[in-house]
């Protein structure tokens, strides 16, 4: 039950590393030491494989809602901020403000940027959808060339505020 499972996704922005375990996924990373895709097989267990063709109907811009169990560590802050960036809407985005005020602490605008960066479920958990105040782009653990594309992927597939909500972790 331990035993962790990776596969490696080819996405339009670079090779995405997906680790997880029988029960859910721990971590969607981009890796620039991998070179080739690795599907997930018949022994990689459902929420990997889920994740991996999850993520790839997203990418054909299918997809606005991710549905499979994946667990996030952190202290309850970090928890707080991840589960906020949850339900900012696809194609949308929110300030780093918006989202401290969201978790109950404008002035924790600092704390929210540098728990972003901790973010260990890459695009799933949609932090490339938190920008400056002055509606600039800001760092992205991925790169700000990725934050881009994200969002403009988004933007480009956007059809209604309701979609891409996820709620898995709100009743968590």
């Amino acid at each position: 039950m331990n035993e962790i499972f990776t596969v490696y996704y080819d996405s339009p922005i670079g090779m995405l590393s997906i680790n997880g375990r029988e029960d859910a996924v721990l971590s969607i990373l981009f890796d620039e030491e991998q070179e080739q895709a690795v599907p997930p097989d018949e022994n990689t267990p459902y929420p990997v494989r889920e994740c991996y063709l999850q993520l790839d109907e997203y990418f054909k811009g299918n997809l606005k809602d991710f549905n499979f169990p994946y667990r996030m560590e952190g202290t309850p802050f970090q928890k707080s901020v991840w589960k906020g960036l949850t339900i900012i809407p696809y194609g949308q985005t929110w300030s780093y403000k918006d989202l401290a005020v969201h978790v109950g602490n404008e002035k924790a605008v600092r704390a929210v940027g540098t728990t972003n960066s901790k973010n260990q479920l890459s695009i799933v958990v949609p932090c490339h959808r938190v920008i400056g105040s002055n509606g600039k782009l800001t760092g992205y653990a991925g790169g700000v060339w990725r934050k881009e594309w994200l969002l403009n992927h988004e933007k480009k597939n956007f059809t209604s505020t309701k979609e891409g909500i996820n709620l898995s972790l709100m009743n968590n």
